[in-house]
């Protein structure tokens, strides 16, 4: 195995240049903003960051693309990328200041530097950053933004910081010199204090070292075969947990059935167009079930090639099928209306198992079993895999979804909701997301522009977004004494439209609620009736509010 030494600014190259590809085995990238600032910090002070694992290959070897902007001349003899996909992405986006490009993401990595960072390391356990102005809490200033942050090295860019001139975008430290950044920043160079300009060009020039700092490569001989290079990739992938099962699953598959990866991502491509974005994890996972009965990919390596291909056309049928099921008998037409998309995986395992073939009293109580599912949580709890292996196990001994309602009984003690029950559970609880199935039943619209609530509006006026009753704001100024648990509880939360939420903003509900008809409030099961909508009555407006929510889900359940 040769061993070598690469600059940062060298592998960047050789991606720009496709000199650096990526088989087939390698997962998407995946990292987020935070793993990237934390990377150029470590980078920015020559911690060790890892070695770089590549092969040269005489195969023909299906590769892909990084997800940044690479040239369109391919290097005659790539190397293959095993293990530094996630910094080279995120390095080649910093640097060059590219857009990643990857499903679920529009806008690209930006992070700024502090230039008036402690010359000492601070250790900060939890930092609330955002990655747009819009996330930002209530109404946070950039005075607020600055004290909370100004410990920091490196933060996720926002607006607001972005503005103040001690805060750089890193990708110009890359790419202009730094006395024409800090006038740029609005510094006056000639009268600047000489110490302070000195540590701040310093400091820029430190950012730009990021680019030699080296890194040890080392790249596997031609003469390995594939089988072995993903027997590699799957060994030095598992040691640290640094890919997911369903990441080491798919390298063992694309090693026996080449060409796989690009079937996977075209259905994939398919759902998402159909408004069914899903993790190819819980395809392979549907694809794993159908052809063993059971979810866990430890089974992946035994599968023989023509079983994959067999399972993969009935796994795209079952699918199908289950997103049609959802959507058309159940009403849930977006996966984010789902506490776990297992639950796809579920009943894409029952169609199979019965030869699609079902009757009108089995599917009942299987679209019973799915929304009680969905609202409690089932697959949200303890082992995941576990849970849905017990369930396939139930579909393949026979069983429909009265059996699966014992043993979801089982797991949660009742099918129906208590009021206590609800206590605490927030926007990404099933039963928030069966509340706005209920409420959509029920014809809830938003509150201005009378438009049904829908997870599938486009724009960002008419997008459903989930609204404080009692806005987070209006709370923190009033009643600071509320419980930041109690402000995000379910009883407190309401659906609306994007620009009707902004046209609140922070404003009291006795305000805010006059120019909206009660039949707007009543759909979504707010009474603001005897002074509910005071301050000093949210207490009691949430305990009423949670009683009637519960008792909305319990009917919309049939499980009263």
């Amino acid at each position: 195995m040769a061993k070598m030494e690469k600059t940062v600014r060298e592998l960047v190259l050789m991606v720009e240049r496709k000199e650096l590809r990526l088989p087939e085995m390698q997962r998407e990238y995946v990292w987020k903003g935070p793993r990237v600032r934390d990377l150029l910090d470590s980078l920015y002070r020559g911690y060790p960051s890892g070695v770089i694992l590549a092969w040269e290959s005489d195969e023909a070897v299906a590769t892909r693309d990084f997800a940044v902007d690479t040239s369109e001349t391919q290097a005659i003899r790539p190397l293959l990328l095993l293990d530094g996909q996630q910094r080279l992405t995120s390095l080649s986006a910093v640097i060059r200041g590219e857009p990643v490009t990857v499903r679920g993401r529009q806008r690209p990595i930006e992070i700024l530097f502090n230039l008036d960072h402690p010359d000492e390391l601070t250790l900060i356990s939890e930092v609330n950053e955002s990655s747009s102005d819009d996330e930002l809490e209530g109404d946070e200033t950039a005075a607020d933004i600055q004290e909370r942050l100004k410990s920091l090295t490196f933060v996720i860019s926002t607006k607001a910081l972005e503005s103040l001139p001690n805060w750089i975008r890193v990708t110009d430290a890359f790419t202009k010199e730094p006395l024409d950044l800090l006038e740029e920043k609005g510094f006056d160079i000639a009268v600047m204090d000489r110490d302070l300009r000195k540590k701040y060009t310093n400091r820029l020039q430190q950012v730009r070292g990021i680019e030699k700092y080296e890194y040890r490569m080392e790249v596997l001989e031609r003469s390995k075969s594939y089988e072995e290079v993903t027997e590699i990739f799957v060994r030095v992938n598992s040691l640290g947990a640094k890919l997911k099962s369903s990441d080491l699953a798919l390298a063992q598959i694309t090693a026996k059935w080449r060409g796989s990866l690009e079937q996977f991502r075209s259905y994939q491509n398919e759902l998402d167009k159909r408004g069914f974005e899903i993790d190819l994890s819980v395809i392979l996972k549907t694809l794993v079930a159908l052809i063993t009965g059971q979810s866990k990919f430890k089974t992946v390596h035994s599968i023989p090639l023509a079983q994959l291909k067999d399972g993969w056309i009935r796994t795209i049928k079952a699918l199908d099928f289950a997103l049609n099921f959802s959507k058309s008998n159940l009403s849930i037409d977006s996966p984010t209306l789902l506490s776990s998309p297992f639950l796809f995986a579920t009943a894409a395992f029952w169609v199979d198992q019965r030869g699609f073939s079902i009757s009108t009293e089995d599917s009942a109580d299987f679209q019973k079993w799915f929304l009680v599912a969905n609202a409690k949580g089932r697959y949200s709890r303890g082992s995941s895999e576990t849970l849905l292996d017990q369930d396939l196990s139930v579909i393949r001994s026979g069983g429909g979804g009265q059996e699966l309602l014992s043993r979801l009984k089982q797991q949660v003690g009742r099918l129906d909701f208590t009021v206590d029950e609800l206590v605490g559970r927030t926007s990404r609880s099933g039963a928030f997301k069966t509340m706005f199935l209920a409420f959509r039943k029920d014809g809830a619209r938003d509150w201005s522009t009378n438009l049904a609530i829908s997870p599938k509006h486009s724009g960002a006026a008419d997008k459903i977004e989930y609204h404080h009753i009692f806005p987070k704001a209006y709370l923190r100024r009033v009643r600071p004494d509320v419980p930041r648990a109690s402000v995000d509880d379910i009883a407190n939360l309401a659906f609306i439209s994007g620009a009707t939420n902004r046209k609140i903003s922070s404003k009291a509900p006795s305000e805010y609620r006059k120019p909206f008809p009660i039949e707007a409030f009543e759909a979504q099961q707010i009474d603001f009736k005897d002074g509910l909508d005071s301050p000093d009555q949210f207490e009691n407006f949430a305990k009423q509010r949670r009683a009637l929510v519960a008792k909305r889900i319990n009917k919309f359940l049939d499980v009263e």
